[in-house]
């Protein structure tokens, strides 16, 4: 039995993915059981989904940017003119001898030339789409596809007839930290309460400014995990150094990325978390049962993160601070408020509990494997 999946690339993308696959082989475990992944090249998808088994064939893609000058323009001729038929054809000849009994895509336009090709291949199709609005990809891609997996309540945009509410699939094994481990693994020593800070796999190069400028006044009252990005590590610990007293340094812990053990320990750690708002994000948040606060990427395809964010506030889990509002002073009182009212923050905790569903990737794994008997 073989399952293809696909991708758009980013950790995203990737990670349900990875939740999906364990739990198939949760309820298929004879040997003949093969996974696959074909999408565009990312070295770090490619680490996480060679961790778990899965084979990996890399093909050409593109996608269609809405803002620019004329250089935009032109990426975008290149794009759609060469990259994606081109990647169409590779992917056509890779699932021709591959012969994959189904392929599940995560959407994006970095799945486009795969869903395209299996179709051609008369090859089922499932697709996830993640967000409360669709991208343009997913939108076209949903053409092809049997059945589209959401995970908001109100997604928009799709055939009615086609969807089923599961939620964003998450790596379940996020949930088994424990608040002692994470003292050992952090070396938590204050009594202060815990917030962790993540950037999204890559960071976020605008949150680290921001919370390097409130640092010394943050950790007078909080102790600080804070994934700041590969990129921006080296950049981030040294600014961090050069500002704060050297007692209150003792209580910011920086990472350049939280792998699976190290995340699951921070998610039981913190008693608030502060995070871009990707629906993966959203999600794995939700189900640890946390407070949170949501800076979206302005930036985001189709003001998607925006979206995110507002349709998990409205939940009364999260509060939403765009970037423009993100200011050391507004910010520095809503947290003071916030730990001065606990009431709130366990008021969020529950709504954050209601509105998780740790058992998307299960969900989605039970309809696949009925699809293949």
């Amino acid at each position: 039995m073989k399952i293809l999946f696909t991708g758009g690339g980013t950790g995203g993308h990737i990670t349900p993915i990875i939740s999906i696959v364990r739990e198939i082989r949760k309820i298929y475990s004879k040997e003949d059981l093969q996974f696959f992944f074909i999408g565009p090249k990312d070295e770090f998808s490619y680490i996480l989904l060679s961790q778990e088994g899965i084979k990996i064939k890399s093909v050409l893609s593109g996608k269609i940017r809405r803002y620019g000058n004329w250089k935009i323009y032109f990426q975008n001729f290149i794009d759609v003119v060469f990259k994606i038929p081109v990647g169409i054809i590779q992917a056509f000849f890779q699932i021709f001898f591959l012969s994959p009994d189904v392929v599940f895509s995560r959407g994006g336009f970095g799945s486009i030339p795969v869903v395209i090709a299996a179709k051609f291949l008369m090859v089922p199709i499932f697709l996830h789409e993640s967000d409360v609005t669709p991208g343009m990809a997913n939108r076209f891609l949903s053409k092809f596809s049997l059945t589209i997996f959401v995970s908001f309540p109100k997604t928009e945009y799709f055939p009615l007839d086609k969807i089923i509410l599961t939620g964003n699939p998450i790596r379940r094994e996020l949930l088994d930290g424990s608040k002692e481990e994470a003292k050992k693994m952090f070396k938590l020593e204050s009594k202060k309460p815990v917030i962790l800070i993540l950037g999204g796999s890559q960071g976020a190069q605008r949150i680290n400014d921001r919370i390097l400028e409130m640092l010394p006044s943050l950790l007078e009252n909080f102790e600080i995990l804070h994934q700041c990005g590969e990129k921006n590590y080296q950049t981030v610990k040294a600014e961090a150094k050069v500002i704060t007293n050297v007692n209150l340094l003792k209580s910011y812990h920086p990472f350049p990325f939280l792998k699976e053990p190290e995340l699951r320990e921070a998610y039981a750690a913190a008693d608030l978390i502060i995070s871009r708002s990707g629906s993966s994000s959203i999600f794995e948040i939700s189900a640890a049962a946390t407070p949170s606060i949501l800076v979206p990427l302005p930036e985001s395809a189709q003001n998607h993160q925006v979206m995110n964010a507002y349709a998990y506030a409205q939940t009364g889990a999260a509060l939403v601070f765009e970037e423009s509002n993100f200011t050391s002073n507004f910010f520095l009182e809503k947290l003071k408020y916030l730990f001065s009212n606990p009431e709130e923050l366990t008021e969020m905790a529950r709504a954050a509990g209601e509105f998780s569903r740790p058992q998307a990737g299960r969900i989605i794994a039970n309809y696949i494997m009925d699809y293949l008997k």
